[in-house]
C-alpha cells in the first residue's frame, strides 16, 4: 500500500496557499500577525463510537442498596462508562452536578413526571457529579449545552450526602453537540401537532410521550408471545395488492413500472391470511401496516397498525372470548391491573365483556325496535327521526347499521361486545345460524371507540361470490369503498376453508386506551400531516446555551 505523504491535506480538503495565515477552529482565516487561538480539546470532538458497561437503569439495578450516603468505594468492580443526554444540571465554580438520560431497559410504568425526589431517580436517569479537583477539562464540561449527548469514559459509583446513586466523571467526551434549543417542555411542547411532528424533539421533553411509545413497544412484544403460546405463527403477507380487498375502504394507488401495472397498497391482510389457512396454516397472524386513503381524525390516520389472526376450527364466540383475555392481559402487564381510567372515567377489562346485539344496543339508546325485516321505508322515518343522514341506495342493513353508528356507538362506554350485524354491510361474514338477514360478526366497543372487527368467516365459495359481485356492483355505482371480485380468492375457497373465526384490533386505537392517550397522533410516531412552510425549517443563527431549558435543577448534594 503507499503511504499518503503526511503534508497531504485530508481528503476532500483543498490545500491552503502558501501565504495564507491558517485557519480558525471556526474555519475562517486569522488576521495577519494574530496568534492561533488554544485548541479545541479533542474530548469535544465526537468519536466513531462508545463502549458503554451501563446504562441508568442498569446501574440501578446492579448497585441498589449496594452504598451507604457519602460512599465512594473504590475497586474496578465499581467503575462504570454510560452515555446518554445531559438534561438538568447545577453548578458552582468546583462542583457540577447533572442530569444523564438514557432510556435503554427503562420500564414505562416509572417514567412518571409527578415522581418524587430527585430529577435523576426517576426511570432511565442518574445524576452525574463532577468537580474541578477530578474531572479532566471541567470548564469545557461546564460550557457544554444542555441536550448533548454525553459519554462519561470512566466514572466511579459513589452515594452523595443524601443517599442517591452517582457516577463521579473521571473522564468523559461529547457524544453530538445540539445545533437547536430545546424548547421548554411546559409550553411549547404541549401543543400535540408541534409533538407530532418533531417527535424527535417531543420524545426528550415529554416524559409523557416517552412513557407512551415504549408502552407501545413492549405492547406489541406481549401481544407477540401471547399469541405464540397459543399456537399461533406469525407471518407476513402482500403490501402492494393487485386488488384491494379485505375491508370496505378506498385504496392508496400505485404504479409497477417494470410490469406495467397498477397495485393498492393493502387496506387489510384479510384475503390472503385466509389464504394461509387453506394452505393449512391453521391459527396464524400478522401485526400489518394498513393504508386507507380517508381523512384524518384523532381517531384515524390513514397509515395504521393492525393486528389480524385467524384459526381455524373457531367461530365468533370464540373470538370474543379470545379478545377480552388478550386484552386484560395486556392491561395487568402493562398498568398493573384491569381497572384503569381513560379521558378520567373508570374503566373495568376484567372479563367476561358484555354481549349485546346491534338492535337491542340501539332500543336501549334510542327506545325504537329496528329490524333488517322492516320496509325501507318505516326505517328511513326512524332514521330521520334522529338525524341520521343517508345514502338514496341504502338497504335495510345500511340504513340499521347507520342509525347505531350515529346515535348509539359512542354511548357505549363499555367493554361491550355489539354482536349479530345486517348480512348488508358483511360482505365476508357467515351467516348467522339462527337469524336470517344478519350475519356472525362482533365489534368491541370500549370508552366509545371500535376496538375490533371479527366474525365467523364465510367459508361458501358460491355464496362468496355472489356477495363480491354484489360489491363490485355498488363499486361500478360510483361507491369508491366497495370491493371488487378476487377470482383467486374465490379459487382458494374451491380447495376448501375449513370453519375459521377471524379478528382485527387496531393496534394504535389499544394503545390509545391503555396508555389514556386522546388522539391517534399521540401513539403513532410519525403520524401523516400537512407539509410545512418552508420558514419553519430556518435555524436560527445565532446558537446561545441557556444554563437550565424549564428544567429544575437536582436536589442531591456530594
Amino acid at each position: 500500500m503507499t503511504e499518503i505523504p503526511e503534508t497531504r491535506p485530508p481528503s476532500g480538503v483543498a490545500p491552503s496557499p502558501p501565504d495564507t495565515p491558517p485557519p480558525s477552529p471556526g474555519g475562517a482565516p486569522l488576521p495577519a500577525g494574530a496568534a492561533p487561538p488554544p485548541e479545541r480539546p479533542a474530548r469535544l470532538t465526537p468519536p466513531y463510537g462508545f463502549d458503554a458497561t451501563h446504562s441508568p437503569t442498569s446501574m440501578k439495578a446492579e448497585f441498589a442498596g449496594r452504598g451507604q450516603p457519602g460512599d465512594e468505594p473504590d475497586g474496578p468492580e465499581f467503575r462504570v462508562a454510560v452515555a446518554g443526554r445531559l438534561a438538568l444540571r447545577r453548578d458552582s465554580k468546583k462542583v457540577l452536578f447533572a442530569t444523564l438520560v438514557n432510556l435503554t431497559g427503562a420500564d414505562h410504568r416509572r417514567i412518571d413526571g409527578e415522581a418524587t425526589g430527585s430529577d435523576s431517580q426517576r426511570e432511565g436517569r442518574i445524576q452525574l457529579f463532577a468537580t474541578r479537583a477530578a474531572t479532566p477539562d471541567f470548564d469545557a464540561l461546564m460550557a457544554v449545552p444542555l441536550g448533548t449527548w454525553l459519554g462519561i469514559t470512566e466514572g466511579a459509583v459513589m452515594w452523595t450526602r443524601t443517599g442517591e446513586l452517582s457516577v463521579k466523571v473521571l473522564d468523559w467526551v461529547v457524544l453530538a453537540e445540539p445545533r437547536r434549543l430545546f424548547p421548554d417542555k411546559w409550553r411549547s411542547q404541549d401543543d400535540v401537532e408541534h409533538g407530532a411532528r418533531q417527535r424527535y424533539v417531543d420524545l426528550w421533553v415529554n416524559e409523557s410521550a416517552q412513557r407512551t411509545f415504549l408502552l407501545r413497544s413492549r405492547l406489541l412484544s406481549l401481544t407477540r408471545r401471547w399469541l405464540e403460546g397459543r399456537g399461533y405463527i406469525e407471518v407476513e403477507t402482500p403490501v402492494l395488492q393487485a386488488i384491494p380487498g379485505g375491508a370496505l375502504a378506498r385504496p392508496f394507488t400505485t404504479h409497477h413500472n417494470a410490469l406495467d401495472q397498477d397495485l393498492y397498497l393493502r387496506i387489510a391482510p384479510e384475503l390472503y391470511l385466509k389464504r394461509l389457512v387453506v394452505g393449512g396454516m391453521e391459527r396464524v397472524f400478522e401485526i400489518a401496516r394498513v393504508f386507507r386513503n380517508e381523512g384524518t381524525s384523532t381517531r384515524h390516520n390513514p397509515e395504521f397498525t393492525m393486528l389480524e389472526l385467524y384459526e381455524a376450527y373457531a367461530d365468533y364466540h370464540d373470538q370474543m372470548a379470545l379478545t377480552e383475555e388478550l386484552v386484560a392481559h395486556l392491561a395487568t402487564e402493562l398498568r398493573g391491573t384491569t381497572s384503569i381510567t381513560y379521558g378520567g372515567r373508570e374503566l373495568d377489562l376484567a372479563p367476561p365483556w358484555r354481549r349485546a346485539r346491534m338492535t337491542d344496543l340501539i332500543a336501549e339508546q334510542i327506545g325504537v325496535t329496528v329490524s333488517v325485516d322492516q320496509p325501507v321505508a318505516e326505517l328511513r322515518a326512524v332514521a330521520v327521526e334522529h338525524g341520521v343522514a343517508l345514502p338514496d341506495d341504502a338497504g335495510p342493513g345500511k340504513i340499521i347499521l347507520e342509525i347505531y353508528e350515529k346515535t348509539t356507538e359512542a354511548a357505549q362506554w363499555g367493554p361491550v361486545f355489539v354482536i349479530d350485524y345486517p348480512q348488508e354491510v358483511s360482505p365476508l361474514a357467515r351467516p348467522h345460524r339462527d337469524n336470517p338477514g344478519e350475519v356472525e360478526r362482533f365489534e368491541a366497543i370500549v370508552a366509545g371507540r371500535e376496538l375490533n372487527n371479527a366474525f365467523s368467516e364465510l367459508t361458501d365459495p358460491v355464496d362468496q361470490r355472489a356477495r363480491f359481485e354484489d360489491q363490485a356492483r355498488q363499486r361500478e355505482a360510483g361507491d369508491a369503498e366497495a370491493m371488487a371480485v378476487d377470482e383467486d380468492y374465490l379459487r382458494a375457497l374451491d380447495y376448501g376453508l375449513p370453519p375459521t373465526a377471524g379478528n382485527g384490533i387496531g393496534i394504535d386505537r389499544l394503545v390509545m386506551l391503555l396508555a389514556d392517550a386522546p388522539s391517534i397522533r399521540d401513539v403513532v410516531l410519525f403520524p401523516t400531516m400537512r407539509p410545512e412552510p418552508p420558514e419553519a425549517f430556518e435555524r436560527p443563527e445565532a446558537f446561545d446555551v441557556e444554563d437550565e431549558i424549564g428544567a429544575v435543577a437536582p436536589d442531591g448534594e456530594a
